[in-house]
């Protein structure tokens, strides 16, 4: 039964066209790979996060001052490109993934907007590279959204190298809304013991969102 008392929204394409148009004004080369995801990656270009998303982590990096930032699970770099906007010239990105032949479609689009310099990927599994991983820096931001078996893991490696007040956001953090379901699968498995897990840590304060897919941000006290 629908909640009467709820203020909730559905979003359409038009929605999502008017959120776009009034959030950060975002350079048409973030479109322009947009468009050429879904070309070269027809059905899984779902891998993607949502285009009302993009603005979102620019505005977020941005407000947390964020320098060192990673990413685990970078697909064809939509997300990526909209961290590494938020960076200024001495700002670095580690991008984390096992496919480089995805990362390969978002390359030429980091080149011309100006920020492949402040991007580094390193390819193979995230449980592996990332605990072998060493930041200059404490880490200010990083965005998940990789295989959701792995948060968890990625979680508990990350949270020691980020900085007080920095954030770990959690792409599809509601699982298209099977966390409230019986599912027996092993992704909604995962991400509802995660939510639960991170909700419940001390050591973080945080803030499950309604955006998109779910947007679960963690803030390291």
């Amino acid at each position: 039964m629908a909640d009467s008392t709820s203020k909730g929204v559905a979003v359409t394409t038009e929605l999502r066209d008017y959120l776009i148009a009034h959030s950060i004004t975002q350079p048409s080369i973030n479109s322009e790979l947009v468009e050429a995801t879904k070309a070269a990656m027809q059905g899984l270009a779902i891998m993607q996060i949502a285009e009302e998303q993009g603005p979102f982590l620019t505005w977020l990096a941005r407000l947390v001052g964020t320098r060192r930032a990673v990413e685990i699970g970078t697909f064809t770099g939509l997300s990526a490109l909209c961290i590494a906007q938020a960076l200024d010239d001495n700002g670095r990105l580690t991008c984390f993934d096992v496919n480089n032949d995805f990362v390969e479609i978002g390359r030429p689009f980091w080149e011309r907007a100006g920020v492949a310099d402040r991007i580094d990927v390193v390819i193979g599994p995230a449980a592996d590279t990332l605990a072998a991983f060493r930041p200059d820096e404490p880490i200010d931001f990083a965005f998940i959204d990789a295989d959701k078996t792995g948060y968890q893991t990625y979680y508990d490696i990350l949270l020691p190298m980020m900085r007080p007040g920095g954030i770990i956001a959690f792409d599809n953090a509601l699982y298209f809304g099977a966390v409230l379901t019986d599912s027996n699968d092993p992704d909604v498995l995962a991400i509802r013991e995660l939510n639960r897990s991170v909700a419940n840590d001390a050591r973080v304060e945080t803030v499950l969102l309604n955006v998109a897919d779910g947007l679960l941000l963690a803030r390291k006290l």
